[in-house]
């Protein structure tokens, strides 16, 4: 055991650890973070064709400028928590957010919307995937899976609570409205949990002192995982899936609504993210004993398989049955990539890949929701929209499969890391 004598070693399966408190306050943070900024954008695209008579394309665009700029933020998320540190980064996301939301209920002109789609990128850097992963990451190692899926729940929590509490505050006090409080509630709930519960990390990684004469930086690990084929192959894999998913929740209120009604297409999305909670949950008890790349090409069929029924069965509860399906595989497609990189490449290079790993997804999926708006005003309908997805799902379920040569990856300069002490 290679124990560093000025940080006793920290007992992360003990519930006393303060590291749980950090990921109740990434769950929290995921909630809004998601509802807000993920599945609120199904709900803003619905309502301001409504309010605005806007086409679609143009209302898709901006999220997929969104999705884009956001991109290109969160690739310096670690970096930021770093030398920021997890407190002042997580309190930034979170005004940047609530202002999001309070500008997105003021949009008045089509710039307008851009300008908060603008500021949404930037709240979405500080309270989505790369952040939360990135604050665990401090405070956890052997357990960092397991503390990723559970605060990651709260993503699935917020589209369950946030899209249907929307559209009930919509019905009642108007878009802005609802929008408004939206933010105040973010405001109000977070901010004191995070000044209080976020403090100083554990030095989990003194470790590392001894490898400081060959230090391996951010560039490097980055340009080392653009050449590796098992890092390549997750990534554009989950690329290609998240393309597919994003465009569709963001479009499932519009296609939903003139078929089955606003009520039951609100029913269908919540449906969706509480299954994407279960299957989470259910995944998290098995997947330590389970091929992940094999897990995760199933999971992209199976979405393909309830794309191909939405298309072509249009009836009420077939269709909710469907959302189900879907959903069952959402939020593991987002836990997944973190658990197959913490266990085939080097630990210490964790937090820079995830963040490449979230960056290169986003910019994909950011032309999601735009490709499918404008496929669907160019066809007059989503089916060619919702068929170019189920294509994408199958390339993907083929491409995860090819994994790179060797089990355990680790970027060359790491080879002059110390053991890590769970492994000594």
């Amino acid at each position: 055991m290679l124990d560093n004598p000025r940080h006793p070693t920290i007992d992360e399966s003990s519930l006393g650890y303060e590291g749980w408190r950090i990921v109740a306050v990434c769950f929290l943070l995921a909630t809004f973070g998601w509802g807000l900024g993920f599945y609120g954008q199904s709900v803003y695209v619905a309502e301001l064709q409504r309010a605005r008579g806007w086409p679609t394309s143009l209302i898709s665009a901006g999220t997929t400028f969104f999705y884009l700029f956001g991109a290109l933020l969160v690739v310096f998320v670690g970096e930021a928590v770093r030398k920021y540190g997890p407190r002042l980064c997580l309190i930034a996301g979170t005004l940047a957010m609530a202002a999001a939301a309070v500008a997105i209920g003021a949009v008045r002109e089509p710039w307008q919307l851009y300008l908060a789609d603008a500021v949404l990128a930037f709240g979405w850097a500080g309270t989505s995937l790369a952040m939360i992963t990135n604050t665990i990451s401090l405070w956890f190692d052997q357990k960092r899976g397991m503390a990723i899926s559970l605060a990651l729940n709260g993503a699935s929590f917020g589209g369950i609570v946030g899209v249907p509490l929307l559209v009930a505050l919509i019905g009642h006090v108007g878009f802005a409205g609802a929008m408004y409080a939206a933010a105040g509630a973010m405001l109000v709930l977070l901010l004191p949990v995070i000044l209080f519960v976020v403090g100083r990390p554990p030095d989990l990684h003194g470790w590392h002192a001894a490898a400081k004469a060959k230090p391996q930086s951010s560039s490097e690990i980055r340009a080392w995982a653009l050449r590796d084929v098992g890092f390549l192959t997750v990534t554009i894999a989950f690329a290609l899936v998240l393309f597919a998913q994003v465009g569709f929740i963001v479009h499932l209120i519009s296609f939903l609504d003139p078929v089955i009604g606003r009520e039951r297409a609100a029913v269908a999305v919540a449906v969706l993210t509480a299954m994407a909670v279960f299957g989470r949950v259910l995944f998290s008890m098995v997947i330590d004993r389970l091929n992940q790349r094999l897990a995760s090409a199933l999971s992209f069929l199976s979405q393909a398989a309830a794309l191909c029924v939405v298309i072509n069965i249009h009836d009420d509860y077939v269709l909710i049955a469907a959302c189900a399906v879907f959903g069952f595989s959402v939020g593991n497609l987002i836990t997944l990539p973190s658990l197959i990189v913490q266990r085939e490449f080097d630990s210490a290079s964790f937090g820079v890949l995830i963040s490449l790993n979230t960056a290169i997804n986003q910019v994909t999926y950011a032309f999601g929701p735009g490709i499918v708006g404008f496929l669907r005003d160019w066809s007059g309908g989503y089916a060619l929209p919702f068929y170019l997805c189920i294509a994408l799902e199958v390339i993907a379920a083929a491409l995860i499969m090819v994994r790179g040569e060797g089990a355990e990856l680790t970027p060359p300069a790491a080879s002059a890391t110390p053991p890590h002490p769970a492994a000594s």
